[in-house]
């Protein structure tokens, strides 16, 4: 298992189950492709592919060959990706992840950033998920909520604001403002779908109002804030999300403000380069005028 071209060939070779079309993914005549099958199976021992007129078959060995080779070939790909952000130089791909809902705040700085730094590309990649920085999935994740904890990870703050109770003057013209909390049981709700949420304020709504006046929910927040926008009922919002719908107006019976942080985080492998240096001295400055 000491050559890794061997090991690649016969994954390709289960992967598109023919030894010509591994050969063009691999750039090498067929008979390379064969050579290497032939000199792996011997090497091991065992029948690696059942040959047969539509091509090759992995074997029970050749699908276990195979898991492992997948992994590696990512792995290698992730780190190829992690190095091509290594350079001296602020250009190439930059891979910025974070909340979609928190893209209306970030779009300026990002704008602000490429047009100082036009060679760089900005890919900007959003989702409920958390990208591997230690596979190179982004260079830079901006998150929300808890501090992260992974391994080998730099965290750093970057800003945290008050976020309240809100609902549309439409909401506010037809059912009034809410005169004191105890008046919630006499107003509509709506919330995020979750009930295990670890988020304060959706643990707050559907632990003190009733369940049959959280009238919308949604797994979706920016479908949530959008239902708020709508008149459906009251619900969250951040005072920069808050601010920048003027239809929008908080709800004064409800004192609590819950922190809502957020984090820089980068890989160890890549927190010193200079671009990711770069674009986080950019966005730091950028959030001063966020608070």
């Amino acid at each position: 298992m000491d050559n890794w071209d061997e090991v690649r060939t016969a994954y390709q070779v289960a992967r598109m189950g023919t030894v010509s079309g591994a050969a063009e993914i691999l750039g090498v005549h067929h008979a390379t492709v064969i050579r290497h099958i032939d000199a792996l199976e011997g090497r091991l021992g065992v029948k690696l592919f059942q040959r047969h007129a539509r091509g090759y078959t992995p074997t029970e060995a050749g699908t276990d060959l195979m898991r492992v080779a997948q992994t590696t070939d990512e792995q290698l790909s992730q780190l190829a990706s992690r190095v091509k952000g290594q350079g001296n130089d602020v250009s190439g791909e930059l891979v910025i992840t974070s909340l979609a809902g928190l893209s209306g705040l970030l779009m300026p700085a990002l704008a602000d950033f490429q047009e100082k730094y036009p060679e760089v590309i900005l890919r900007f990649l959003t989702g409920d998920r958390l990208f591997r920085l230690e596979y190179g999935e982004a260079h830079v994740a901006i998150r929300a909520g808890r501090a992260p904890e992974e391994p080998d990870n730099v965290v750093q703050p970057l800003m945290s604001q008050g976020s309240s109770l809100y609902a549309s003057k439409e909401y506010l013209e037809k059912y009034g403002m809410p005169q004191s909390e105890a008046d919630f049981a006499n107003h509509r709700f709506v919330c995020s779908d979750d009930r295990n949420s670890r988020a304060p304020f959706n643990r707050w709504i559907w632990e003190n109002i009733p369940e049959e006046n959280i009238v919308f929910r949604s797994s979706d927040p920016r479908a949530v804030g959008m239902a708020m926008q709508a008149g459906i009922g009251i619900g969250y919002a951040t005072k920069w999300s808050a601010e920048q719908n003027p239809e929008l107006e908080k709800i004064c019976a409800h004192k609590e403000e819950w922190p809502s942080p957020l984090w820089l985080v980068t890989h160890v492998d890549l927190h010193r380069t200079t671009k990711v240096q770069a674009f986080l001295s950019h966005i730091k400055e950028h959030a001063k005028s966020w608070t």
